[in-house]
């Protein structure tokens, strides 16, 4: 299994940004694909984006245009830039890992731990 760890969480205002990674114990280039996810207090899991092996990219609607993932497979890290933050986004981010492609939106093998981001009115 692979093991993730994610830093960069945080407090900021509304319309601030922040810079999520996940370093990852495996070679990057060897995993299909990298995700991040996030959950709020009292509500599911939910997808916010993911990048495969190339240059496939793909986002919640609810991110989309505010939030860039990429991955540097020369430092086994996942990075998800926040821009324009809003309230609304503040919850635990979690990275994920899969190594094979699936149909399941949330069919990933292996989890962080999760980093708190907190945005304030």
């Amino acid at each position: 299994q692979v093991h993730l760890v994610e830093s960069g969480g945080g407090m900021v205002q509304t319309g601030g940004s922040l810079r999520l990674s996940c370093v990852v114990s495996e070679r990057t280039f060897k995993i299909y694909e990298l995700g991040w996810f996030r959950q709020a207090p009292g509500k599911e899991r939910q997808f916010v984006a993911a990048a495969t092996w190339g240059t496939t990219t793909s986002y919640s609607d609810s991110v989309k245009g505010r939030f860039t993932i990429s991955r540097d497979n020369a430092k086994n890290t996942v990075y998800l830039q926040m821009n324009s933050l809003k309230p609304e986004d503040t919850a635990v981010y979690y990275c994920a890992a899969r190594q094979v492609p699936s149909n399941d939106l949330y069919a990933f093998d292996s989890w962080g731990q999760g980093t708190q981001v907190t945005v304030s009115a």
